[in-house]
């Protein structure tokens, strides 16, 4: 019994980078793999551990930074020494090693000297364990068949012997046949395993990410096959390739050398086709191989492996294993879960949103301003009818005269009809039928289906939202539906709701603060606005209203009030963005960000430049100011000066009159007998003078 629990105790598997694509997924999917039914020999207590992990996963990080949960690791070892990984390796049971990611030598260089190492301690060791090396395909790049004459001729893994790499790929080779070299002994406590992994995919995808990526975009008409896209690639799911090194740990093969690829012969140019029709534009074109250099869609390593040209026969894993298959036929006959697989992965969901509200609310400003935040499209009701109608015109003018055109254009012909007659009967607008089903074309676009929307203003009322999101598969389970719950399509209806509300006399003064011109082209004018406005409140008190629509659906609408007349509509944004949350895409790729950054910072050199002038025609006008004020307070002075002058003038004049008269002529005269006698005293003679001279008179 003892022996019995020492068995079924967890084994602990070391993996090497599972920060990296490969390792993570093949990390995540042996952490919660768990053991399968009880056998018939196993008895209740053993039972017990049904359920529960049968693998222990600890692995290598690069940094600390790299996230754990994802891989489901019990333990990560960030950048460890060789002396550090060492001891962690020697307390696993199981050292999986994998390469198959990269043709730089720095990983197998590392593989080569951890095998070595056990090597070395294997006497050491407290029980066996297994080494397993994650190679690669390109191990077999240059593999002929057997008969010369069979160029597509399928090659048995039975013939390993014989494979050639890729020359970028000869490191991996000797490090493969380094692993098949280990003692085969039956005592030897150190066994070693050579899995050849197909280019892997899935989960998000890593070789195969650009056409993924491309495709979900939408941002290019064609998506690009590199090369001529004829070569048969060898490939694997992932999770499969995880299942595949679970099922070497469990059984223990014969045979040390073991394909994993899926039973898929599909070309580059099947893959990159079907991933176009199911994710993207549902077109192709082939481009010359430099392109994809030029484009940076791949680097020159990963065309390697896009180029190889193989067809393998993996009987080990298919005869021997038991494998439960994430995708055995291949990526090509399972692409829609593959793409679901992308979506969540990468957290790709469609932001889908719906604004309604008064007019002149605001609302188009907000769709766009939501748009460029989310990447997501606009919806205009108005604008995607004109598109459409544009689009049949163009249709119908290409129709051959003589035989009246096939069958596209005479549909096209029957549709511009439909929406010509349902705007004669609605002055203008289309809003029936025919309409509904443009914006339900629309909504169910790729861009769309992709990325998302905003629907801006429309629908209006409950039945145009009935019939606008309605799911034609569940119309007869609706007619049987107890709880009278409308059905919807789940593909086009929006997952978020914002009635934007403002008062009417707020609404009003908004309007007549706009410009003619802008008023008579959104309708504003008092005689267009006020009627609009009236059925709006109208509709929004009805017995069914279209806000009572997505509140059956449980959807429930959230209510913005708008009190401020901001341009920019801050507050509003801010609480849809705590609703809706952060983007759920791509963002902008690096040459948008390259140049959002140049408009940036020529947005900062004009704000500098034009804070610059602003300050130096300040400081102008300021001098200007003081010299006119300097100026101005000189010609004040002079004044001053000269009105005190006259002031002083008029004022002198009656003291200089008595002067004249009676002080001059007697001190004159005191003058002259002073020059005469020439006393010795001048000042007292003067003043003897004068002072008998006045006693005398």
């Amino acid at each position: 019994m003892e022996d019995r629990k020492q068995e079924t105790h967890p084994k602990r598997i070391f993996i090497n980078d599972v920060d990296g694509y490969s390792s993570k997924h093949i990390a995540k999917y042996l952490s919660t793999y768990v053991a399968e039914e009880m056998s018939e020999d196993e008895d209740e207590e053993d039972s017990a551990t049904r359920g529960e992990p049968v693998f222990q996963v600890v692995g290598t990080v690069s940094s600390s930074s790299s996230e754990d949960e994802e891989s489901g690791c019990l333990e990560l070892y960030t950048s460890p020494t060789m002396d550090e990984l060492l001891q962690h390796l020697l307390e696993c049971d199981v050292v999986v090693y994998n390469v198959s990611e990269s043709a730089t030598q720095q990983q197998v260089e590392e593989a080569t000297w951890v095998l070595t190492a056990l090597l070395a301690e294997m006497n050491n060791f407290n029980s066996r364990k297994i080494f397993i090396l994650v190679s690669t395909v390109m191990t077999w790049a240059m593999t002929k068949p057997r008969n010369a004459d069979e160029t597509d001729g399928v090659i048995s893994e039975k013939e390993f012997r014989r494979r050639r790499p890729h020359p970028s790929f000869r490191k991996h080779d000797d490090l493969e046949r380094l692993v098949l070299n280990l003692p085969q002994a039956k005592k030897s406590k150190l066994k070693g395993y050579v899995v050849a992994s197909g280019l892997q995919y899935g989960k998000g995808e890593n070789l195969f990410h650009y056409f993924f990526k491309v495709s979900w975009l939408m941002q290019l008409p064609k998506v690009p096959i590199f090369g001529e896209g004829t070569n048969r690639i060898p490939m694997i799911h992932v999770y499969d390739l995880g299942g595949v090194i679970q099922n070497i740990i469990e059984i223990k093969p014969r045979l040390k050398y073991i394909l994993a690829v899926d039973d898929s012969t599909n070309t580059l140019e099947d893959i990159v086709k079907m991933i176009s029709d199911v994710l993207g534009p549902e077109q192709t074109h082939n481009l010359p191989m430099q392109e994809a250099i030029d484009m940076k869609a791949f680097k020159p390593e990963e065309l390697e492996c896009l180029n190889i040209n193989l067809r393998l026969d993996a009987s080990i894993v298919k005869d021997t294993f038991n494998m439960h298959w994430t995708s055995e036929v291949g990526m090509v006959n399972n692409m829609e879960s593959i793409v679901e697989e992308y979506k969540e992965t990468m957290r790709l969901f469609p932001v889908r949103i719906c604004l309604v509200g008064p007019p002149a609310v605001g609302k188009t400003t907000i769709a766009e301003k939501l748009c460029h935040r989310y990447q997501i499209r606009h919806i205009k009701i108005e604008v995607i009818i004109e598109e459409k109608i544009a689009q049949l015109k163009e249709i119908v003018a290409e129709a051959d005269t003589e035989n009246g055109g096939n069958e596209e254009q005479k549909a096209a012909q029957k549709q511009l009809e439909d929406i010509f007659t349902g705007m004669a009967i609605t002055d203008g607008k289309v809003v029936d039928r025919p309409g509904f089903r443009i914006l339900q074309e629309k909504l169910k676009s790729k861009p769309c289906k992709n990325q998302g929307f905003v629907l801006d203003g429309f629908p209006k009322i409950y039945e145009e939202a009935k019939v606008i999101f309605a799911d034609e598969d569940a119309k007869n389970q609706e007619s049987d539906s107890i709880t009278k719950i409308p059905t919807c399509n789940k593909n086009i209806i929006p997952g978020h709701i914002f009635a934007i509300n403002a008062s009417d006399d707020f609404l009003t003064n908004r309007v007549q603060g706009l410009p003619e011109s802008v008023a008579e082209k959104m309708h504003y004018t008092q005689n267009e606005f006020i009627p609009r406005l009236a059925t709006y409140r109208q509709l929004s008190e009805a017995e069914e209203t279209l806000l009572d629509y997505f509140h059956e659906l449980e959807i429930h609408p959230e209510q913005i009030e708008v009190t401020t007349d901001d341009p920019e509509y801050t507050d509003v944004l801010e609480k849809i963005a705590e609703t809706v949350g952060v983007p759920k895409n791509y963002g902008r790729n690096q040459e948008e960000w390259e140049e959002e950054n140049r408009r940036k910072e020529e947005e900062r050199k004009q704000t500098l430049a034009a804070e610059a002038a602003e300050r130096k025609h300040r400081k102008e006008a300021a001098l200007a100011e003081m010299v006119a004020q300097y100026e101005d307070w000189q010609r004040n002075l002079l004044e001053v000066k000269r009105q005190e002058g006259e002031l002083l003038e008029a004022r002198s004049l009656p003291l200089r009159n008595y002067l004249m008269k009676y002080v001059m002529p007697p001190l004159q005269e005191a003058m002259v007998e002073c020059c005469k006698i020439k006393p010795d005293d001048p000042v007292d003679f003067l003043a003897e003078y004068l002072l008998q001279t006045s006693q005398q008179k």
